[in-house]
């Protein structure tokens, strides 16, 4: 697929992101749709998308990015002196020190320490998309292993999780806050919990299409459903949905879990990192971005059985992107989805694609977009 094929606009300097993203749709195939925006110290210098039925306009289930989003609203509480990282869980919510959790901090919780990956039962469809119903069930829930001594990503838990210590404390919740103080002021296209008259705009996410070689690597590396990573993915439920059509459920998009819930355009995507790091009005004192993006947690996950690493509820991004180096903070979805924010650079990413990618979280093309817009911000600043 040439450029031509690739609609909307760079900035000057910017003309080999176009081009790489025109490389990439070709390399993905005919129905291949995607968005990509970047911002620079709060510019945008990226604007493109390119596929059938897409637009500039059109939101997405963005998955595990969503977490990037309520977890920004943590880093403001804590900012704010409302939250104290190294805080007890349990003097927040005393019902989540049942089962040995009572020694919990904010802070293991937040670096996906704390052992509570899912409930020994699994979740329906409606229960996964409540956050107040799986923060209920998880306050009894005994942990997978000892709190702090290890490990792995609370996929589908750590936004009820976090949200209720932020509606115990606040009495409101993380999808409130994200709206009043992020999402409104801002005017992003990032919503935790869609409106009912932007429906038109959302694009349903397509099921991964795996090649002959990547099903039978898929099917070698998979688990049981009671294993640590089927709990924590909830495949431990007769009646649990699939991952991949999460967002395609009305009850997903309406109430938004803080975990997975999330539907955006990667401008929205983008432009709230932007909003968290640059510009008279950015959201997070610079030493509040650092304490989030610091290594808590790095090496085999037990949730995925990957290396994986955390700072506070935002993924290390370095780790996949090293170009980027210390300091950036954000989060992928599992449909291939990636955001964050490189407060060295002053570069905020947002990519989003509709169709599930394989093998699952950030797209494999991410480290093409995001090493071609490093370099052109590099290029720009010699």
């Amino acid at each position: 697929m040439s450029s031509e094929h690739i609609q909307g606009t760079v900035a000057d300097g910017f003309e080999s992101v176009r081009e790489e993203f025109a490389s990439v749709a070709f390399d993905q195939g005919g129905d291949y749709a995607a968005q990509l925006v970047a911002h620079v110290d709060g510019e945008r210098v990226v604007d493109l998308w390119t596929g059938p039925e897409i637009t500039a306009d059109s939101l997405t289930g963005v998955f595990s990015s969503t977490k990037g989003a309520a977890h920004l609203v943590v880093a403001l509480l804590v900012q704010d002196g409302v939250l104290d990282l190294d805080q007890r869980v349990s003097h927040y919510w005393p019902e989540f020190g049942a089962a040995g959790k009572a020694a919990i901090t904010l802070r293991e919780l937040l670096a996906h320490r704390a052992g509570v990956v899912g409930a020994d039962a699994g979740f329906t469809a409606e229960e996964i998309a409540d956050d107040r119903v799986i923060a209920e069930r998880l306050a009894p829930q005994r942990p997978y292993w000892r709190p702090g001594t290890a490990f792995g990503y609370h996929a589908l838990v750590i936004g009820a999780l976090t949200g209720e210590v932020v509606r115990r404390v606040t009495g409101r919740s993380i999808q409130e806050h994200y709206e009043e103080r992020i999402r409104k002021p801002f005017g992003l296209d990032f919503y935790l919990g869609l409106p009912e008259e932007l429906e038109p705009r959302f694009l349903t996410t397509q099921p991964m299409l795996p090649t002959p070689e990547q099903l039978a690597e898929l099917q070698a590396a998979a688990t049981g459903p009671d294993s640590l990573t089927g709990i924590a993915f909830n495949r431990n439920h007769p009646k649990a949905p699939e991952l991949w059509d999460l967002p395609n459920l009305e009850v997903v998009r309406r109430l938004s879990p803080a975990s997975v819930g999330g539907v955006a355009s990667a401008r929205g995507l983008a432009g709230m990192y932007a909003a968290a790091i640059s510009g008279p009005e950015r959201l997070l004192h610079p030493e509040t971005a650092a304490e989030f993006a610091q290594i808590h947690s790095i090496g085999d996950d037990l949730s995925t059985r990957n290396h994986n690493a955390f700072g506070l509820g935002f993924a290390i991004v370095s780790d996949d992107y090293p170009a980027l180096g210390q300091g950036a903070f954000g989060h992928s979805g599992a449909a291939g989805s990636q955001a964050f924010a490189d407060p060295r650079s002053g570069l905020a990413y947002g990519y989003n694609r509709r169709r599930f990618a394989f093998p699952g979280g950030a797209a494999p093309e991410n480290a093409r977009l995001v090493s071609a817009i490093h370099k052109a911000v590099t290029e720009k600043r010699a």
